[in-house]
């Protein structure tokens, strides 16, 4: 397992290689340039350097840098469009003629098309409502799951505001937040987190792998600041619910998990530790959708996990399927329920395609 980042690593950059000179033969054609070189170095250097400077800066606090930040950002999640415009394009062009210049107005309009409705698309928050029978449960609980928020470089306190009124506008008993709440240091400010003590129920925290990296010690410390029930490796009860919160951690030693490994805890290690009651409903919130079996060896009736983005970006979302078992929405394990948000916000580049950016409304009822 440990040759897989290895593997898809190579298989990345040799993608990316072979992109650079895909589009660089095809803007050369439509520009009628004579000299293909510039435009071989023109992509290389502006993908080389954006993507260096997205990894450097993106825990950078300071103002120069969280706009080069953005900038590179945005910049990755233009090519990738303009890869998908050149494609589209040329496969049209096999059956229409176009001269030079209609391919090079083509390319440049559709990329800006897709560019525009990928930024519009992660910042339109939709509502994804379910209802989830549970055994055990006495009376029906309304929870909203929210996941994934990336507070930081792009969405600050006016998306965040956004989403505590949508969250509200649902009425919930009760609110579960897996993980990924910071997208970086440049929002580990208690400013960023006053804004929570506006939702209207109790809310319980587990943190991400984002939150890890960011420092999850600071992140859990402001969020119990703002009344947020933090859960380290705990069982904590609502309305007759058991509500089990794990750390960000990997199923078993078995596992690999460039995000988690290196550490002694797991899933199948912690979850006997925590004296759950199976004759009572349970909800378990974990980052990652790691670890179902041991969930349900354990007698949860429902996952909550996100980390996930489903992808975020075509064609990464048929990759995320492939990566993840439970890559996004309802599943159920052997009568364990799991359920694989979205997310609300974004990872690098600001957009969404093929995925949306979703609140989800749980309506948890007695099995009959």
């Amino acid at each position: 397992m440990k040759i897989l980042p290895i593997i898809i690593l190579t298989t990345f950059f040799a993608l990316v290689v072979s992109v650079i000179i895909y589009l660089a033969k095809r803007f050369a054609m439509s520009f009628e340039a004579v000299n293909t070189l510039p435009f071989y170095i023109g992509f290389s250097v502006v993908i080389i350097l954006f993507f260096v400077a997205g990894i450097v800066f993106i825990n950078s606090t300071g103002a120069i840098e969280h706009i080069i930040f953005k900038i590179a950002a945005i910049v990755i999640g233009v090519f990738l469009f303009t890869i998908f415009s050149v494609i589209i394009v040329d496969v049209i062009g096999l059956f229409i003629k176009f001269s030079p210049r209609t391919y090079a107005i083509s390319y440049i309009s559709l990329t800006a098309l897709i560019t525009l409705f990928g930024l519009w698309n992660s910042f339109n928050i939709q509502n994804t409502r379910l209802e989830i029978p549970m055994d055990g449960l006495t009376e029906n609980i309304k929870a909203v799951h929210l996941t994934d928020i990336h507070i930081g470089h792009f969405r600050t306190n006016g998306f965040l505001d956004k989403m505590i009124e949508k969250t509200n506008a649902e009425n919930p008993d009760v609110i579960f937040i897996t993980g990924d709440y910071l997208d970086s240091r440049y929002a580990l400010d208690n400013k960023y987190f006053e804004p929570l003590q506006k939702l209207n129920a109790p809310v319980y925290f587990v943190d991400g792998n984002h939150d890890k990296a960011t420092n999850n010690e600071s992140i859990n410390s402001l969020m119990r600041k703002n009344g947020i029930n933090v859960l380290e490796n705990k069982v904590m009860h609502f309305k007759g619910l058991q509500i089990v919160g794990l750390m960000h951690m990997i199923a078993d030693n078995h596992s690999f998990d460039i995000h988690a490994s290196g550490q002694n805890q797991t899933i199948e290690s912690v979850l006997p530790q925590l004296n759950i009651d199976r004759n009572k409903a349970s909800v378990i919130l974990h980052h990652a959708p790691n670890g179902i079996k041991y969930a349900q060896q354990n007698g949860i009736g429902l996952y909550l996990a996100g980390h996930t983005h489903a992808g975020q970006l075509f064609p990464f979302n048929f990759i995320a399927s492939m990566m993840f078992e439970y890559n996004r929405g309802l599943h159920d394990y052997k009568g364990t329920k799991v359920f694989v948000s979205e997310g609300i916000g974004t990872f690098g580049p600001p957009f969404r395609l093929g995925t949306k950016s979703e609140i989800v409304t749980l309506n948890l009822t007695p099995k009959r």
